[in-house]
């Protein structure tokens, strides 16, 4: 267990610092060869890890494909023009329009996507729009934080969603039928303790004359409305994709692959540039850490918790809901969600027979918004927070801790209670 953690420990210090921008998916890799080489895990344990995460980690190249496309003939910056143009310069407004657009996005495009693509244009218009920085940090704040608590409706919404559905056979219709609550519910709830807690930063009224019209930034119109009726079908072949039980990655990456091809065929975009520049180094992290983690659970950890979570299972349903969530945010918080996740269905698989397996989605909930406490608790969070510095914008890890461990627990417990 010592070993294990120390590895674990160090990958995860030299993830967070990258020194001599050393990237963290190297980093992970890393981790995971000196597990393999020190016997913490076996080339069956990578086996076995390969087999969990490898539907998630080509979902996630897919989706990220299709928003780096979307993103190039200007599909997010237009979402984010029109959300600007409807709020009639309205300050309120705006911050709520921003936070439902990141909702959609998170939704759509999962978290990761959210943090990569939308994070940047909506740090642009705040900028053209002359807002004071205090202002800009309220609404990039709000932003990074809807995009986890809002990457729950779809099971390729998040990378974690996507292991716990694998591991427990769960279905795209049905997950969504199980989930759609406790999404809506996060989102209303972020609304409103973003608000309290980032009001005094929003400024009442904001010149909106100053941004461009939506229209003008599309680079293909036809394309633009293409668009739309692709996400369409997509959406429709996952229902269809359940059906027959196929991979989630059949049409995430399928999707991603057409639609660069589409583009191409266009003359929008250039698949090579797209290929090169899409963050790879996010997969290799992906791996990496998990096989690092794995040593952990080797090491008997997954043995603790399920112990925790079948005490937690004869106090009642709520409190068993309850305190798994907060147990995998907390590590989540600690170790990162994408680990997390995993280590937390191996506990849950042990104890048994999970009735209706609501503890699973308690900790896809625990898993999706526990990281938000802490700055290295999710990928999606640390993509922002690098995105943000090339931009500029630096945010302490005290200043992002306060605000995550403030607004993270109280919509985390109302999100469980939904559940």
């Amino acid at each position: 267990m010592i070993l294990a953690g120390a590895i674990f420990i160090i990958t995860l210090i030299f993830v967070i610092w990258q020194p001599r921008d050393l990237q963290i998916g190297t980093t992970a890799v890393i981790g995971a060869i000196v597990s393999l080489v020190l016997g913490v895990v076996s080339l069956d344990d990578v086996l076995i890890v390969t087999n969990i995460v490898w539907d998630a980690t080509l979902s996630f190249i897919g989706i990220i494909i299709l928003s780096m496309v979307l993103d190039e003939i200007g599909f997010f910056e237009w979402c984010a023009l029109k959300m600007a143009k409807f709020s009639n310069g309205n300050g309120f407004k705006m911050f709520v329009y921003s936070i439902l657009l990141g909702a959609f996005v998170s939704a759509l495009f999962a978290n990761d996507g959210a943090a990569l693509i939308l994070t940047p244009i909506l740090l642009a218009k705040m900028r053209v729009l002359n807002l004071n920085m205090k202002s800009i940090v309220a609404f990039l704040l709000a932003g990074g934080f809807i995009s986890d608590s809002a990457s729950l409706p779809l099971v390729f919404s998040n990378l974690t969603n996507i292991v716990t559905a694998n591991y427990f056979n769960i279905g795209f219709t049905e997950y969504i039928s199980n989930m759609i609550i406790p999404y809506i519910v996060s989102v209303i709830t972020s609304i409103i303790f973003l608000w309290i807690l980032l009001r005094k930063d929003i400024p009442k009224e904001i010149d909106i004359s100053l941004l461009k019209e939506p229209k003008s930034v599309i680079k293909n119109h036809t394309l633009f409305k293409l668009s739309w009726i692709f996400l369409a079908f997509l959406l429709v072949g996952y229902f269809i994709g359940d059906i027959y039980n196929l991979p989630v990655s059949v049409f995430a990456l399928g999707g991603g692959v057409i639609f660069l091809i589409i583009a191409r065929l266009f003359k929008t975009v250039e698949p090579k540039h797209i290929i090169k520049e899409a963050p790879w180094q996010i997969v290799w992290f992906s791996i990496g850490l998990y096989i690092v983690v794995y040593g952990l659970k080797n090491a008997g950890l997954t043995d603790y918790l399920t112990i925790i979570l079948q005490d937690l299972s004869q106090r009642g349903d709520t409190l068993a809901i309850i305190g798994t969530g907060f147990l995998s945010a907390f590590l989540s918080a600690i170790m990162n969600n994408m680990p997390t996740v995993m280590i937390m269905d191996i506990a849950l698989e042990n104890m048994g027979n999970i009735p209706n397996q609501t503890l699973a989605y308690a900790n896809i909930i625990g898993c999706n918004l526990g990281p938000k406490m802490t700055p290295f608790g999710s990928l999606a969070t640390l993509l922002w927070l690098h995105v943000l510095a090339k931009k500029g914008v630096n945010i302490s890890f005290i200043q992002y801790s306060k605000f995550g461990l403030i607004i993270t627990p109280p919509v985390l417990l109302i999100v469980l209670l939904s559940l």
